[in-house]
C-alpha cells in the first residue's frame, strides 16, 4: 500500500489517497501544514482513493475536517465524498470519541442552608450505604458459618500477622510513654498532698479502662484501617474486584472477612500488650519521681485496680476492631476513579474510624458507669 497523501487540486477541493494507516501517516504532517482554503466556498474533499483506514487514520481525517471547518465561515461547510462504508463507519466512531465535553456550567451560587442540606443527605447517603455494606457483610458471615469450608485461613493468618504482631513495636512503643506521661502528670498533684502510693490507682485505672484499649484502636485505625482502604481501593481502580466477581470469588469472604476476623483476634491482644507497658512505663516514673518502688507500686495495683477494672478494658477491643476494620473496607469498596480516589478514601477510613472509635467509647463509658461497673 502507498503512504497516505493529500492534494490539493484547487483551493476548493482537496483529494485523499493511499493507506491511512498507522504505518502510512508519517508524511502527512507536513502536508496538512500546507493547506489553505479558498474564503467564502464549500471545500470537497474526495476520499475515493483511501486504500485502507484504520484508528489512527480516522483520527487524523477527523482532525483535518475540524481544522477545515473551523477554518471556513458561518454557513460554509465541508463536504467528505465518496467514503466506503466501513470507513465511513469508523470515522463517525472516532468523531464521538474525538468530540471534546462541553465546559462545565458555572455553578450557581447557593446559600448555607442549601449547602447544609446537601451535605447532609450526603452524610446520611452515605450512612444508608454502610448500613447496606453491613448487612452484606453478615450474610457473607453467617455463609461462612454455614460452611466453614469457604473461609480463606491463609488471608486470615496473613492479616493476624501483619495487623497484630507488626503493631507491636508502635503499640508497646506509645502505650509506654503514654504510662509514663500520665505518672509524670499525676506526681506534682499527688507529691502535694503526700498521696504518692496512689499513683498506682491513677495509672493503673486510666490505662486498663480508658487509654490502653483506646490509644491502641487509635493506632490500628491509622496503621491497618488506611491499609484495609487502600488495598480495596487500589482493586477497585485496577478492576480486580470485578475480576474475582467474574471468576465467581466473593470479594467479601476474600477480602472483608479475614481482615474482621484477624483484627477482632488482634486488637484485643494487642490491648493487653498496651496494658502491661503502659503500667510498665507509669512504675518507672513512679520511682523517678515519687519515690514508690516496684514492689510497693505492685502491691497498690492489685488492691486498686480489680479484675472488672481489666474486663473492661478488654471487652471494648472487639468492638473498635469491628468498627475499624468494617470502616476500612467500606471507604475501599465505594474508591472510584483514579489514584486521587484511593487517597481520599483511605483519608475518610482514618477519620471516620477515629471518631467512630471515640464515640463508642463515650457510649461505653456511659453504659458502664450506668451499670456501676
Amino acid at each position: 500500500m502507498t503512504p497516505a497523501t493529500i492534494t490539493q487540486s484547487t483551493p476548493a477541493k482537496l483529494s485523499l489517497a493511499g493507506a491511512w494507516t498507522t504505518r502510512g501517516l508519517d508524511a502527512i504532517g507536513p502536508q496538512i501544514a500546507a493547506l489553505g482554503r479558498a474564503p467564502g466556498s464549500a471545500m470537497v474533499v474526495d476520499s475515493a482513493r483511501i486504500e485502507a483506514l484504520d484508528t489512527a487514520g480516522a483520527w487524523v481525517l477527523q482532525k483535518l475536517l475540524q481544522r477545515l471547518r473551523g477554518e471556513g465561515e458561518a454557513g460554509v461547510g465541508v463536504q467528505l465524498l465518496d467514503l466506503r462504508p466501513e470507513f465511513a463507519r469508523l470515522l463517525e466512531v472516532v468523531g464521538q470519541a474525538a468530540v471534546l465535553p462541553a465546559a462545565p456550567a458555572a455553578r450557581r451560587s447557593t446559600s448555607k442552608l442549601e449547602d447544609l442540606g446537601r451535605s447532609t443527605v450526603a452524610v446520611l447517603e452515605q450512612a444508608l450505604a454502610l448500613l447496606g455494606f453491613v448487612g452484606e457483610v453478615a450474610v457473607a458471615l453467617a455463609g461462612c458459618v454455614a460452611h466453614p469450608a469457604r473461609c480463606r485461613w491463609r488471608p486470615l493468618l496473613y492479616n493476624l500477622r501483619s495487623a497484630g504482631f507488626d503493631a507491636l513495636p508502635i503499640v508497646g512503643l506509645l502505650s509506654f510513654l503514654l504510662g509514663i506521661v500520665i505518672a509524670y502528670q499525676g506526681a506534682g498533684q499527688l507529691r502535694q498532698y503526700g498521696a504518692n502510693i496512689f499513683v498506682a490507682d491513677l495509672v493503673g485505672l486510666s490505662m486498663l479502662r480508658e487509654f490502653a484499649p483506646l490509644i491502641t484502636a487509635i493506632i490500628i485505625a491509622g496503621r491497618s484501617g488506611s491499609a484495609y482502604a487502600a488495598q480495596i481501593g487500589t482493586m477497585s481502580v485496577t478492576e480486580e474486584i470485578d475480576a474475582l466477581r467474574t471468576l465467581g470469588i466473593s470479594p467479601l469472604e476474600l477480602l472483608v472477612l479475614p481482615k474482621i476476623f484477624a483484627l477482632a483476634v488482634a486488637l484485643p491482644l494487642l490491648t493487653v500488650f498496651s496494658d502491661v507497658l503502659g503500667v510498665f512505663g507509669g512504675m518507672l516514673m513512679a520511682r523517678a519521681q515519687l519515690g514508690v518502688s516496684f514492689g510497693e507500686f505492685i502491691d497498690r495495683f492489685v488492691k486498686a485496680v480489680s479484675v472488672t477494672s481489666y474486663l473492661v478494658g478488654i471487652c471494648k477491643a472487639p468492638v473498635f476492631a469491628m468498627i475499624i476494620a468494617v470502616i476500612g473496607c467500606f471507604q475501599g469498596f465505594r474508591t472510584r476513579g483514579g489514584a486521587d480516589s484511593v487517597g481520599r478514601q483511605t483519608t475518610r477510613s482514618v477519620v471516620q474510624s477515629t471518631f467512630l472509635v471515640i464515640l463508642a467509647d463515650a457510649l461505653f463509658s456511659v453504659a458502664f458507669s450506668a451499670l456501676d461497673l
